[in-house]
């Protein structure tokens, strides 16, 4: 039996089978099969090979191409510190409903997939930040200044404050990776520019005067004529779809909200644990003033530059060791760092890592007042002394003990919300077509809501991601629970569909007087038109004078009017620089509808911008805005350009 078997296999018909089944081994891997992925993302980019960028999206091609997620996580948090900022800003006119509408999550996404494709961009490019063009974009930094000059202590104190905290070298990797993210995309920004023949004729358009007569036609008279029963079906019939009942869902819900739980105490001993782990943040570390005289080495020096450099670092290294040597008057008179030899080599306080590798090692290894060096960094040879030594400084547990505490509540309260969630989404799943008794269970109360339509309702029918859960295709059809639904920080919901309405068009019987009030709308707008299209051939063929004369109407002048002044209203203003220039000798004519009334207007004069009359800070100033809105359409070009190679799926569910 065993030969049979041997001889079956045998041959190049099972080889090509054992090939078959290999192949989905190769790509998935074993683990495919022994273990389940769960999606966490909230968008994800695929990229093709660098060495095959038509490579095509199809299996199993796919699996050449390179995954990069951006996690719903990273996502949340974005969206929170937007909400903040936001709120911040806005104050009593911040809308929470706009907030949350997916057209502005959305927008919040992209800004993030941007971001990321950036990223991918300057990564492909091989871009580098230099150490220099960091700290000069560190010490811009308005948080990081005190009377305009960049401060050390607030840098520090500042990163300290941060949770978790941020140490030097943490956060100059961050503002490293966003120069280098940034540095195409701004590049091409400031690289576009404004030619004087573009920029004369905007400000020619810009400071143009017109002269407008128009004419304020009333209101048409309301429509008493009889609607018969034919025209009022013939509407109703064309305009179906204008009379329907939207469908609608009512919920019953339980609500787990962190911020009404109450307050847990906290213990001694849990304080001063809390303390000893966060002895960092409420301590400061050790600063030292410092200052140096550098000798620079560029990278692509030749054997010859570099030895002259160090001959010459060791020289002046000599001279600052030398007894009574003035460092500061040799640091000014010596030093190739162009920011701090006016102030004598002088670079301020530091903490130990806020400095590039030997440099920093050999400062916090000197004494006050000592002189050491030559010292080698990737800037070149460097001769440092250190003028003075701020011990560390720890701020004692009774000052921090308010805040420690607050922390630990909150922590507790977090986990007691989580706790209080996980059960109640255990409790609701053992009773999904209800949920009552989840709600007994855990003590917590079960509401319902008003039946609401896909525009939303009052209270949780107002949040979008409740709105997308309510009406999907599951909850309708199921009648269960819903999956928990984060409806802010410690805020979570579980809803069930209770009654559900789907769409449904209204009789005829029941919309009636709606359909003649509509008919008789429909016929005064006509009227409105019919009487200012009128008013318009007349204007044409006699002049607007003469035609509103005839109709009993008054022509009201604008003479010498700029763009953007509202009169008579922003609307009709609108409409008189959007009309035609007049020919010579003659009017250009045109109307527009107000509100519920019509304006005939006639153009009788247009005029140019004297531009020799625009002072020089005046065209600078407008060439830097045309500049800059050129610059952003490029750069906004670029990022498109940057998205089409790449495909980029959004998980609109965990939006």
């Amino acid at each position: 039996m065993l030969q049979k078997l041997r001889e079956k296999t045998s041959g190049w018909i099972a080889t090509v089978i054992l090939g078959l089944l290999i192949v989905p081994f190769a790509f998935f891997g074993m683990e495919s099969y022994m273990s389940q992925q769960v999606d966490n993302y909230a968008a994800r980019i695929a990229q093709p090979p660098s060495w095959w960028k038509s490579a095509p999206q199809v299996w199993p091609v796919t699996y050449l191409w390179k995954i990069h997620d951006i996690d719903a996580q990273a996502y949340r948090e974005r969206l929170e510190v937007t909400r903040m900022n936001m709120r911040e800003q806005q104050g009593e006119n911040f809308d929470p409903k706009a907030f949350e509408s997916v057209e502005n999550k959305r927008r919040i996404l992209d800004a993030l997939i941007d971001e990321q494709l950036m990223k991918l961009a300057a990564e492909r490019d091989g871009i580098v930040i230099g150490d220099v063009a960091v700290r000069d974009a560190i010490q811009k930094f308005p948080d990081f200044q005190v009377d305009g000059a960049f401060n050390a202590d607030r840098y520090q104190l500042l990163l300290a404050s941060q949770n978790p905290p941020l140490t030097p070298r943490d956060f100059e990797a961050r503002i490293r990776d966003s120069l280098k993210n940034e540095l195409i995309p701004a590049g091409i920004a400031r690289s576009a520019f404004v030619t004087d023949a573009e920029l004369d004729r905007l400000m020619r358009l810009l400071g143009e005067r017109r002269d407008v007569g128009f004419v304020t036609l009333p209101p048409a008279a309301p429509d008493t004529a009889e609607v018969t029963a034919a025209q009022i079906d013939a509407w109703y019939q064309a305009h179906k779809s204008d009379y329907r009942k939207p469908e609608s869902v009512r919920l019953e819900y339980v609500e787990v909200d962190g911020s009404a739980l109450p307050a847990p105490a906290v213990d001694e001993a849990a304080l001063r644990k809390r303390y000893q782990e966060q002895i960092a943040k409420y301590s400061s570390a050790e600063k030292r003033e410092v200052a140096h005289i550098l000798v620079a080495v560029a990278a692509n020096a030749s054997d010859a530059d570099k030895k002259a450099a160090e001959a010459k670092a060791r020289r002046l290294a000599a001279e600052a060791k030398a007894p009574g040597a003035d460092f500061a008057a040799l640091a000014s008179a010596s030093s190739d760092d162009a920011g701090s030899k006016a102030s004598g080599g002088s670079l301020g306080l530091i903490t130990k890592g806020g400095m590039p590798g030997a440099f920093d090692d050999t400062a916090f290894a000197m004494q006050a007042g000592e002189v050491r060096g030559p010292v080698k960094t990737d800037f070149g040879w460097h001769i440092i002394k250190v003028n003075g030594v701020q011990a560390a400084v720890q701020r004692p547990f009774e000052d921090a003990r308010a805040e420690l505490e607050k922390e630990l509540q909150e922590g507790s309260r977090e986990r007691a919300f989580n706790e209080l969630t996980g059960k109640l989404v255990d409790a609701a799943y053992r009773t999904p077509t209800s949920l009552e008794p989840a709600a007994k269970a855990l003590g917590l109360p079960l509401q319902t809501t008003p039946a609401f339509t896909r525009a939303g309702g009052p209270g949780i029918a107002s949040d979008q991601k409740v709105l997308r859960v309510a009406f999907s295709e599951t909850m309708l059809q199921d009648g269960t629970a819903s999956d928990p639904i984060e409806l802010g920080p410690e805020r979570t919901v579980l809803i069930r569909v209770i009654d559900h309405e789907a769409e449904k068009a209204l009789p005829l019987t029941q919309v009636r007087d709606a359909v003649v009030a509509a008919i008789r709308a429909d016929r005064q707008r006509k009227a409105a038109d019919t009487a200012a299209d009128a008013l318009v051939k007349a204007a044409k063929a006699k002049g607007l004078a003469v035609a509103a004369q005839e109709a009993g109407l008054v022509v009201a002048d604008l003479n010498d009017i700029t763009r953007g002044m509202p009169v008579p209203s922003p609307q009709a203003a609108q409409a008189f620089f959007d009309q035609p220039r007049p020919k010579a000798g003659g009017a250009s004519v045109g109307k527009v509808l107000v509100g519920d009334q019509y304006l005939v207007f006639a153009v009788r004069a247009v005029r140019d911008a004297d531009i020799g009359q625009v002072t020089p800070q005046e065209r600078d100033t407008l060439r830097k805005q045309m500049s800059a809105a050129h610059g952003m359409q490029a750069q906004n070009a670029f990022i498109r350009a940057a998205r089409a190679k790449y495909s980029i799926k959004v998980a609109e569910d965990r939006l």
